[in-house]
């Protein structure tokens, strides 16, 4: 083995290297403008968080684990979030800088971990993002009347050697999104502000108007043969696993540190209330959704 290939001692302290905590700003002494307050970062949080989850993760966590407890899970998985996102506002207030889990881990811990938990979080990202896109396919094939009658370039292609479909909607929706990101973040946010309202007015459009009819039918998705526990305690915490994914995306608060007016305060502030909302909303469409319809009875893909 040549000399110039061997390992040193220094290469393997590299691995440990870790960044000064007073290295976030610039070489030149500028930072990110700091224009975000508490409602700032409300918005983000839950523009962030509010998605896919809902819409797709209700109809499959109460088919197939939770059944009518369905609401007891969001909130078990709703304390595990509140967990992390302390955390989160711990680290966020210490270091105040762009970069979230990245940035903590290569200050506190060194190189090497950061690394691994930078792509851990891209991955995060790409699931999160796939999957979102994944959820619109079957509830945009609502609009025509089935997924055999979707127009042939939005429709799913099963590839045989694969062993699985390709979704070119949830593909095209991706490129939407990408593209509209290369615009620039004040097209994307004001995209952003306008989708979180749309979500939260149907979100409570389905509290008040589905509450209505329960209370006018009598609740018949809960009054199941199996009772509120069909497959017991074992399915309300391996639903409340599941629906942690409806959680994620209020780390998006903590990466915005660098750029709020007041981050001791503002910030555990921004990610407590983003997490408080997410979960009531959740916690009051999933009982809403549970006692419309036997859980036995619900679509998984569209419920």
């Amino acid at each position: 083995m040549q000399q110039g290939s061997r390992l040193s001692w220094s290469d393997l302290q590299s691995l440990a290297r870790r960044k000064p905590a007073a290295s976030a700003a610039a070489a030149d002494g500028r930072r990110l403008a700091k224009a975000l307050s508490v409602p700032h970062l409300t918005a983000i949080g839950v523009g962030s968080t509010i998605g896919a989850g809902i819409y797709v993760l209700v109809g499959t966590v109460a088919h197939d684990h939770a059944g009518p407890a369905l609401t007891l899970s969001f909130l078990i998985a709703g304390i595990a979030a509140a967990l992390s996102a302390l955390c989160y506002a711990e680290l966020s207030c210490r270091f105040p800088s762009a970069g979230s889990a990245y940035h903590y881990s290569y200050i506190c811990i060194g190189e090497s971990v950061a690394w691994l938990i930078g792509w851990a979080l891209i991955l995060e990202y790409t699931i999160g993002g796939s999957s979102v896109a994944r959820g619109i396919s079957p509830n945009l094939a609502l609009f025509f009347g089935g997924q055999d009658k979707l127009p042939f370039f939005l429709a799913q292609v099963h590839v045989k050697w694969l062993d699985t479909p390709v979704d070119p909607c949830a593909a095209i929706l991706v490129l939407i999104v990408t593209a509209l990101l290369c615009l620039g973040i004040k097209e994307s946010s004001l995209v952003e502000g306008v989708i979180t309202i749309a979500n939260v007015a149907i979100m409570l459009f389905v509290i008040c108007a589905g509450g209505w009819l329960g209370f006018q039918n009598g609740w018949p998705g809960y009054d199941v043969p199996k009772g509120y526990f069909p497959n017991g305690a074992g399915g309300v915490f391996s639903g409340s696993a599941t629906l942690f994914f409806a959680y994620i995306g209020f780390d998006a608060v903590a990466s915005t540190a660098e750029e709020v007016k007041n981050p001791q305060r503002d910030l555990p502030w921004g990610m407590g209330l983003t997490l408080s909302m997410c979960c009531f909303l959740y916690m009051m469409v999933s009982a809403v959704i549970v006692g419309l319809v036997p859980y036995y009875a619900m679509d998984p893909d569209t419920p």
